[in-house]
């Protein structure tokens, strides 16, 4: 069995941040600052600038997300923090609030090639959930794909897959595209 550990990204933990996300920022440039900025300013920085963006909030001790390790390694990463965060969830048509609760929101999933397809993202989750809880959330929410046939590549996983988060314990609670379900966890 293999020992699986848990940490915030912080300034110590920025490099196995780099060492996961490789030279390209994990996909196309993103440093995972696809949902923190609006869309001309996060196509502006593909690449480097996303990356000093992401940096900054690193510096600015911001939440940001959880890097997962797996015997000692840096295998995979989820980002989440409260919805509020996350500015380009504000003109979403699909992943509009369902309600004026507040949530803390799970944007992003990113699992190494290595580590795919061994239920890394379902033990994330639950990891992810509890490290919410702790924090203050009551209700964790994540907007994943549901493919409509078959497997999907990777680089379109992005925000988990629909069949992890209920493993994990979410339920969905809207759907406003055939593919994008809005799935809760409460606390």
């Amino acid at each position: 069995m293999n020992n699986i550990t848990y940490t915030n990204l912080t300034a110590n933990t920025w490099n196995d941040f780099t060492e996961l996300f490789g030279e390209k920022g994990a996909c196309g440039g993103c440093w995972c600052m696809y949902w923190r900025l609006r869309n001309k300013d996060f196509e502006k920085g593909k690449g480097a600038g996303n990356k000093r963006a992401m940096k900054k909030l690193v510096k600015g001790k911001r939440q940001i997300g959880l890097i997962m390790y797996v015997d000692g390694v840096p295998a995979g990463w989820c980002s989440v923090a409260p919805r509020e965060d996350f500015i380009r969830m504000e003109t979403s048509r699909i992943l509009k609030p369902v309600d004026d609760k507040p949530v803390w929101s799970i944007v992003c999933f990113f699992i190494h090639k290595d580590y795919r397809k061994q239920g890394y993202s379902v033990r994330m989750l639950k990891e992810v959930t509890e490290y919410c809880r702790k924090k203050g959330a009551r209700i964790v929410e994540g907007y994943p794909v549901e493919p409509k046939q078959g497997e999907m590549p990777p680089a379109f996983a992005w925000t988990g897959i629909a069949a992890a988060f209920r493993k994990a314990g979410f339920k969905e609670v809207a759907r406003r595209s055939e593919t994008r379900p809005v799935m809760r966890c409460s606390l």
